[in-house]
Order: structure tokens, then C-alpha cells, then sequence
């Protein structure tokens, strides 16, 4: 019997995925894993008990991910889940920023009362007059699975795409319409584009990559969507080029004093993933990946240990591993089994950075005595039967 708890409304559609061995604790304590959407982790003293946490989302900036991989407790993410609905705003954020559809509401609000609204209108509109977004150039920055899906959306509505992403998957690039100009240098969509949207992960390496040397690269009047992290961009250079024209708009998912406020931004609540569909969406994967990984031992789409999957164990017994990322642990394993008189049939070892994570299955019964064994290793962090 598996035990779980959630921080935060877990969508009941993904809840309903645990089957009979699952059970909701209102303890943190007894948790073998945790569900959790955006309540912080950071601080929290995590049980001996407790193997995965399951962010039901893609962000992770929420959950101390290498104090969790010391514990050898491994987080897992839910990529893609919600690319639909994040797409869908980044389209409505195209337009808001080519038409000034917000101030245009913003004045009809401002003359409730008044009988002549609509005379009034008909010559207030010019005020609000914009661009179409059809032939326009627009720079994609990151081609995952949101940067993917609004490539081929902005294709339909008539935008010259630019993309850049030098990590590109195989899948994406097969999604990828065929006309989508993938670009080997972020520079040349500085140069060239009327939009830019980025659409990656907050790391080190991308935490600031919208620059004040960027922006000073870009086309006059550029637009500058941001519906990924705020981190990501140098929002005190974009305020700077908003005042002096050099950035027309600023459209962002993420409100802070630097950009509240300030003209030529339009900012919304954090909504990208705020759809119904996506909670759903985000819940069920998140469940399923918590599943295979307490009852197979497979890891898929973790953040801080490596993906690994074998399946179903089909024999004897199956062991898990959750070590550091050193030389000879595997030679250190496979002695202890052999000394055992056990036979391996299979066996996995993958890793990510300074962690990895070893699967056995073997031809027999694995002891209590055995898994001491291996957990006495220096390096190890976690062991597990599966089976």
C-alpha cells in the first residue's frame, strides 16, 4: 500500500488514476510521494519515507531539487501537459500587442454612463488603431513543446516564423511545420524579427538571455512576449527601451514591481497553465509517472535524477539505486550480488550530473542482508526492491 499527499487542489481526474493500492494521507510524514502544483518546498524537512515528489506542471522552481536528489527522492515534471494553454495566451498576447485591445477596453469602461458611447467611439477608435500580425516576422526562442506548438500556430496566421533552438528533439523538429526557418544563431532573430516570444527553462545558462545587449540588437518597435519565467529577461533594460521606443510592447505572464505599472506592458496573472484542461492534463501525467516509478522502479521526465525505463519486472525481484555519480559503483554492486550467489538478468545504469540511478532485475529472491549491503556503499543514497 502506497501513501500520498498533495500540497495544493490536485485535479480529481489524475487523483482518480490511483487505483486500490493508493491511499491520500493528510501526513507529510507517511507520504511515499507528493503532488504539487505551486506551494513552495523550499525548507521543508522531507521524511525517510517519502521516494517522489510529482510537480503537476513544468516549472520546478518551487521544489529544492538537489537537497531532494541527496535524499535520493526523485521529482518528476509534467512537460507539455500545458504547452496547449500556454500557446493559446501567447496568441492572444500577439494580438493584444499588435491591436491595443486592452486600452480600447479600458476607455469603453471609462465612459459608462455616458448615452453617446458609441458616437464617442467611432472617433476614440483611431486612438486604439494597430497592426495586423499576418507578414510579420516572429522570432520563436526555445522550440519545446510550447515554443513547437506556437511556431505552427503563428504558421497558420500568416507570420514569417523564425526558430531558434540548438537542444532541439527529434520529435519537435518532425512537429515542426515546414516552413518554420530554423536559425542556428539567436542573433540573426534579434536582427530580423517584429516578435520575439522565449520559450525556455529558467537555468544558469538562460537566466537573463534577453539582455540589455540584445534589446540594443533588435529592431526598433520590436515586441517582446514573455510567457515562460521573468528571469529570463533583463525587465529593468526592457523598461528603459519601452520609455525610449527602442520595444514597443512587453507582454508578460509574470507581475513584479520592475514591470507593474510601467508603460507599454501588459502583464497577466501567472494564467498560461490556468486553463481546465491543462490542470487535467498535468494531474493524470503526474500521477502516472509517480505510479511507474513506486511499482516499476522507471523514471520519466525527472529533473534531477536521469530517465531510465525497463519496463515491467518480469523476474524474481527488482532493485533500485539511487547513488552519486562516481566511478566504480557498479563493479561495487555487482560484487555484492555475486558474493549473494544471485544472478543478474538484467540491468540499467543511467546518470545526470553529480547523481545516477541503477536497476537490477535478478533470477532470485534479493534479502534484507543483500540491500544493507549495497546501501552501506559509500555513494549510495537510496536503495529499493521493487519486486
Amino acid at each position: 500500500m502506497y501513501q500520498y499527499y498533495c500540497f495544493n487542489q490536485i485535479a480529481a481526474v489524475g487523483l482518480s488514476r490511483f487505483n486500490d493500492q493508493y491511499v491520500q494521507t493528510e501526513e507529510t510524514s507517511e507520504a511515499d510521494a507528493i503532488l504539487v502544483r505551486s506551494a513552495k518546498l523550499h525548507g521543508m524537512e522531507f521524511s525517510d519515507k517519502l521516494l517522489a515528489i510529482g510537480r503537476a506542471g513544468a516549472g520546478v522552481n518551487n521544489i529544492p531539487l538537489d537537497d531532494c536528489a541527496k535524499q535520493g527522492i526523485v521529482v518528476f515534471n509534467t512537460p507539455g501537459a500545458n504547452a496547449n494553454g500556454v500557446k493559446e495566451l501567447v496568441i492572444a498576447g500577439l494580438l493584444m500587442a499588435a491591436r491595443d485591445i486592452v486600452g480600447g477596453i479600458e476607455w469603453v469602461k471609462s465612459e459608462i454612463g455616458d448615452p453617446e458611447v458609441g458616437k464617442l467611439a467611432e472617433k476614440e477608435k483611431k486612438n486604439f488603431a494597430g497592426t495586423e500580425i499576418a507578414g510579420k516576422k516572429l522570432g520563436i526562442i526555445g522550440l519545446g513543446a510550447i515554443g513547437q506548438l506556437v511556431a505552427n500556430a503563428a504558421t497558420h496566421l500568416g507570420m514569417d516564423v523564425y526558430g531558434y533552438d540548438p537542444f532541439i528533439s527529434v520529435d519537435a523538429a518532425w512537429n515542426l511545420s515546414r516552413t518554420v526557418h530554423h536559425i542556428n544563431d539567436v542573433n540573426e532573430i534579434y536582427r530580423k524579427c517584429d516578435y520575439i516570444t522565449i520559450h525556455v527553462p529558467a537555468t544558469d545558462s538562460t537566466k537573463g538571455m534577453i539582455s540589455r545587449e540584445a534589446i540594443d540588437m533588435m529592431k526598433d518597435g520590436v515586441v517582446l512576449l514573455n510567457y515562460a519565467r521573468d528571469i529570463l529577461v533583463d525587465e529593468e533594460a526592457v523598461v528603459e527601451a519601452l520609455k525610449s521606443g527602442k520595444v514597443h510592447r512587453y507582454m508578460t505572464d509574470f507581475a513584479n514591481p520592475t514591470v507593474n505599472g510601467a508603460e507599454g506592458v501588459v502583464i497577466t496573472p501567472h494564467l498560461g497553465a490556468s486553463t481546465k484542461e491543462a490542470e487535467d492534463n498535468c494531474a493524470v501525467m503526474a500521477v502516472k509517472e509517480l505510479r511507474d516509478f513506486l511499482e516499476n522502479g522507471n523514471i520519466r521526465n525527472s529533473v534531477n535524477y536521469p530517465n531510465i525505463d525497463m519496463g515491467v519486472c518480469t523476474t524474481a525481484s527488482r532493485i533500485t539505486i539511487c547513488h552519486k555519480n562516481v566511478p566504480d559503483m557498479i563493479r561495487q554492486f555487482t560484487r555484492v550480488i555475486s558474493d549473494a550467489e544471485l544472478n543478474i538478468a538484467n540491468m540499467s545504469n543511467k546518470s545526470r550530473g553529480n547523481y545516477a540511478y541503477t536497476m537490477i532485475d535478478l533470477e532470485n529472491e534479493v534479502s534484507a542482508q543483500v540491500m544493507t549491503r549495497i546501501a552501506s556503499i559509500d555513494g549510495v543514497l537510496r536503495t529499493r526492491i521493487v519486486k
